[in-house]
């Protein structure tokens, strides 16, 4: 149960950083999006990058565990 609500709050807070990062960067662009040069991340942008990709991390560790170790 305890594990359920650590990985909803996980999830919650990868949609709130993707939904922070810059519109203009990835596949947005293709789409419609401003930009189309690369632009290096910085400050917090960089923050928030690397912070997105440590809770998917988490979040694919804890959903892992649940699978295999948890039956």
């Amino acid at each position: 149960m305890v594990l359920q609500i650590i990985q909803a709050i996980i999830g919650i807070l990868i949609i709130i950083l993707i939904l922070l990062q810059e519109r203009s960067t990835g596949l947005s662009a293709i789409f419609g999006g401003e930009g189309g040069f690369y632009q290096a991340r910085r400050g917090m942008e960089k923050i928030i990058f690397i912070s997105t990709i440590v809770l998917i991390c988490v979040f694919i560790g804890l959903s892992l565990y649940s699978v295999f170790l948890l039956k």
